[in-house]
């Protein structure tokens, strides 16, 4: 089946900046008096999950020391400059690339806050011609991007059979379920693949496929 439509994820599944974020985090629970998480990086991937603020309860984060608003905050502030560094996933303007040269719709759909999301894409090249949608939250909690992608979907006019939603996490599975829409998940990104695996969706390890799938 063809899909007339695709609605990318931004962290983990373009931006590959999953090495860069189990960084901060370790900074941030050593800087609050915490151990840093063990294990690397298939510790982080089985942890990882929304909304953020359950996450950082299950590594040891206490708000009651510190409210999660201000560790949100604090984040923040170290990730933006940051991320900036941080590569494309490997494949990631081949894919998108190729999908605009097919005529598919591009949409970003992330949890990144909205003009951060812009500065991001504009930094990579990104911001003007590639996504005729870049959606982001109002704020930087991190909480659901499900609302946001249903209420896109409903007044985008595109069929949401004929919509992909490609992500890293089983909330990107989840907010296509809100939105209608089919989905494929990203190996490379946040979550472990047992973890995407459990949703029942295509698991991907190579963004070069994704071509195939969406043009049937």
């Amino acid at each position: 089946m063809g899909y007339d439509a695709v609605i990318w994820d931004w962290n983990g599944t373009l931006l590959d900046d999953v090495d860069f974020s189990l960084k901060l985090l370790n900074r941030l629970l050593t800087g609050h008096g915490y151990a840093p998480l063990s294990g690397g990086l298939a510790a982080y991937r089985q942890v990882f999950r929304f909304p953020i603020s359950e996450y950082y309860k299950d590594v040891g984060f206490d708000f009651s020391r510190t409210p999660y608003e201000a560790l949100a905050e604090e984040y923040m502030a170290l990730y933006e400059p940051g991320s900036l560094a941080c590569p494309l996933q490997p494949g990631a303007r081949q894919a998108l690339a190729g999908l605009k040269d097919a005529g598919v719709v591009q949409v970003v759909l992330s949890a990144t806050q909205q003009e951060m999301l812009h500065r991001q894409l504009a930094h990579y090249g990104l911001a003007e011609g590639t996504f005729a949608q870049v959606l982001g939250l109002s704020d930087i909690l991190g909480v659901s991007k499900a609302r946001r992608g249903r209420e896109w979907m409903a007044g985008s006019g595109i069929d949401p059979s004929r919509a992909l939603m490609v992500g890293d996490t089983d909330h990107d599975w989840q907010t296509a379920r809100a939105m209608g829409a089919d989905c494929v998940l990203y190996a490379r990104g946040h979550q472990a693949r047992q973890v995407l695996m459990a949703t029942g969706a295509p698991v991907i390890d190579d963004l070069a496929l994704l071509a195939g799938l969406v043009l049937g």
